[in-house]
């Protein structure tokens, strides 16, 4: 989870889901990787200045395993990028800065939700009902090349802005430089803004979001989890960062895949004297995120069932709605208060299942894998995957597949230089997927190619199965010695019974039945193991 959520891996999924949905995943500024896309990066601003000289757009720089708004800075020229210091360049991710937020008190804002993530298979994902808000401590003014570096008026980071002198601890709930969400909420609300709506766009964002990284997450589990044993119980409380845009449109800033749970700030009592004094609005968040985490992960707790999961979604087209449904308390739980985590998936899968496409695209990547652990396929599983959904042809050999695979994992080893692993991972085996759609499906958009692929390669999956199934059971009827009435065992009625206590005629057919249903076994199954 740290390493999928670190900035540029993040941005790659959300890339990746914003090239299939773009409406959909919109709420992601436009983002560069850093140093590899840096020459992409100048061109495209070059070009945009040029076409527009009025325009002068500003970028926020965030290197790749930042925390704490360390090392983030804004720039308005690419030219103003900070040149990297040694032989290796640092990584980073620069978006476009969003210069319009919306404001209160004059002041930039942004919001931290708490999210568990329960559980991957089945996916499930609660949200909780009350967040913070995080205020910047000095005025918003719209960035300019006098205020660019004016870092306690344009990042709402804590650990940043309770060094500025004007940073107010309070104890109240609704002021102060840290507050509720739900105190924000009542006065937008005061104010006639629908925070039904708000919070239904906050929560759509989080599923998508959840979505994104998923594909990835589920090959990283399934090399450390037995499947279809009972394992560890994998989850995660992840911080989501939204700023609200002036328009109360919620923008992604990141996600942060260990959020602070401290429940106490640090105070200057005198002078180089400092003190851990209680935060209310922390604890008032915290406390609960953590206490219905465990009520939710508690082993000892009856668990539902998957259909029970599945069965508890909205009809297409119906809305999110702010609150959560009253759940009935078991007799152990006492005076416990009612859970402040509200489930949003599967509760609303109806509404987000169609953006699971690269799901279905890990499904077939951790299919051809072949050894268990390994999370990356070599080129002779690349090839399998090929034949088995019977992706080659006369315009498309397999001299083509081999340059095609070398192609695109050599452009991803490249990427990830300190990867000492050989072979395609997750998200070069997208890259070459989507290549294969447009080239299976060329007049069709994107979406549609990608979804026609999938659709036939998991019909050629399941026929190849259903096939496989068939000749087992032909075979083994075949191999199979006819029972005879005078010398079949007292008690054994099934042919294969009569193996057990067998003479040596039965070994010989149970044999014979081994060598046949070896010569009969799916090559796939063969290449899996050369692989």
């Amino acid at each position: 989870m740290i390493e999928m959520l670190r900035k540029i891996n993040l941005s790659r999924a959300v890339r990746t889901m914003q090239e299939l949905f773009p409406a959909e995943y919109d709420f992601y500024p436009r983002s560069w990787i850093l140093p590899e896309e840096c020459q992409q990066f100048s061109t495209q601003i070059r070009m945009v200045k040029e076409s527009n000289a009025t325009l002068n757009p500003t970028f926020i720089v965030k290197p790749d395993g930042g925390s704490q708004g360390d090392g983030i800075y804004l720039i308005r020229d690419p030219g103003d990028l900070k040149p990297t210091v040694g032989s290796q360049a640092k990584q980073a991710v620069v978006q476009e800065y969003i210069q319009r937020p919306l404001l209160i008190d004059k002041l930039k804002f942004d919001i931290r939700l708490y999210v568990l993530l329960k559980s991957l298979e089945p996916l499930e994902i609660y949200i909780a009902k009350e967040g913070l808000t995080r205020f910047c401590t000095e005025p918003y003014q719209e960035p300019s090349q006098k205020n660019l570096s004016h870092v306690f008026m344009h990042l709402t980071n804590y650990s940043l802005n309770v060094h500025s002198g004007n940073f107010v601890h309070s104890d109240s709930q609704s002021t102060g430089s840290k507050r509720t969400l739900s105190s924000v909420l009542y006065r937008l609300a005061a104010k006639g803004v629908d925070i039904k709506k708000v919070w239904s766009d906050i929560i759509a964002l989080v599923i998508k979001t959840a979505i994104a990284v998923v594909p990835e997450l589920r090959v990283h589990y399934q090399a450390d989890i037995p499947p279809g044993k009972p394992g560890p119980t994998c989850f995660q409380i992840l911080g989501f960062d939204i700023l609200l845009m002036k328009n109360l449109k919620p923008v992604l800033l990141e996600v942060n895949s260990n959020p602070s749970m401290r429940i106490e700030h640090e105070q200057e009592m005198a002078p180089g004297v400092f003190e851990y004094v209680p935060s209310p609005v922390d604890e008032e968040v915290k406390v609960g995120v953590i206490r219905d985490t465990l009520r939710l992960m508690d082993p000892g707790r009856k668990k539902p069932s998957i259909s029970h999961l599945r069965a508890g979604r909205l009809d297409h087209g119906e809305g999110i709605p702010m609150e959560a449904e009253p759940r009935e308390r078991s007799p152990d739980e006492g005076a416990l208060p009612s859970l402040c985590l509200k489930q949003v998936y599967p509760k609303y899968a109806k509404q987000f299942n169609y953006l699971r496409l690269v799901e279905r695209i890990a499904a077939l990547f951790i299919r051809f894998l072949g050894v268990k652990g390994n999370m990356r396929l070599g080129p002779t599983a690349f090839r399998t995957f090929i034949r088995t959904c019977k992706l080659s042809n006369s315009n498309f050999s397999m001299a083509s597949v081999d340059i095609l695979y070398i192609d695109i994992t050599r452009r991803w080893s490249g990427t990830t230089p300190e990867s000492r692993e050989a072979g395609m991972g997750l998200q070069a085996f997208v890259e070459a997927f989507f290549h294969l759609a447009g080239r299976r499906f060329k007049s069709l958009p994107l979406r549609e190619r990608v979804a026609s692929l999938l659709g036939l390669c998991e019909a050629q999956l399941e026929a190849q199965t259903t096939g496989a199934e068939e000749r087992r059971s032909v075979s083994c009827s075949r191999a199979m010695p006819r029972g005879n009435p005078k010398t079949q065992t007292p008690g054994l009625t099934h042919p294969a019974d009569a193996l057990l206590g067998s003479p040596a005629p039965l070994r010989r057919a149970s044999s014979q039945d081994y060598r046949l249903h070896q010569r009969l076994k799916p090559r796939t199954l063969r290449a899996n193991v050369e692989n």
